[in-house]
């Protein structure tokens, strides 16, 4: 798990236990590790920051009050981020916003230009023919929060689907096998939809980094 003060979460159990015993450090610790990912989740299936910011706090209530009951049958993590995504969608509809995560998948498309991988006779079908350049190393406070700028924007023009996974892999850690069950959707389903996000945001940084390179 993620830090407490830098370093890394108790063990689940202790976490648990914690949390049922009413320790509000334990409490502000997962409030600091998890709120930024469970807001960028949440922003995937309502309309407002507002809205999100109200589904996080329901989340978090919700955890208060459904620990006790908590069975341990997966992570604390993921129990709590399946509370968000339950409750984000049924904020989702009530703002006539959600669209069923099946018909979701059949409207996106690739991000990248299918001609910069290879094809099926070649050696490696489906990697890069030539790799991206390589970026620069942001230098200085000031352009690595540029960079930082540039990622956050490139995540909020994701579709809901791409930008929940890439959230929940990238952005908080969890595995694979962790964001299936908490979106509840296929291996296969998570591997094509992080792929496709992470080339749309490798795609806009290119751009960006390209650009800085000329003006250099």
């Amino acid at each position: 798990m993620e830090s407490l003060t830098g370093g890394r979460l108790p063990p689940d159990d202790v976490v648990v236990a914690a949390l049922r015993a009413g320790d509000e450090a334990m409490f502000a610790a997962l409030l600091d590790t998890w709120s930024r990912g469970m807001l960028w989740l949440a922003r995937s299936h309502v309309s407002t920051n507002d809205s999100a910011e109200e589904i996080v706090q329901d989340t978090w209530l919700a955890v208060i009050k459904g620990i006790s009951g908590f069975e341990g049958r997966s992570s604390v993590k993921t129990w709590v981020y399946r509370i968000l995504v339950n409750t984000a969608k049924k904020r989702g509809l009530r703002e006539n916003r959600t669209v069923p995560w099946s018909s979701l998948f059949e409207q996106e498309r690739p991000t990248v230009d299918r001609a910069r991988f290879q094809g099926v006779d070649d050696p490696f079908p489906g990697h890069w023919k030539d790799l991206p350049a390589a970026w620069p190393t942001p230098e200085g406070e000031v352009l690595a929060a540029e960079v930082r700028d540039r990622i956050s924007a490139a995540l909020a023009e994701l579709p809901p689907r791409q930008r929940a996974v890439i959230t929940l892999r990238d952005v908080e850690g969890c595995t694979s096998e962790e964001v299936c069950e908490i979106l509840e959707i296929s291996a296969a389903n998570q591997r094509v939809l992080l792929h496709r996000a992470r080339a749309s945001v490798r795609g806009r940084l290119e751009e960006y980094f390209e650009t800085a390179r000329r003006s250099a």
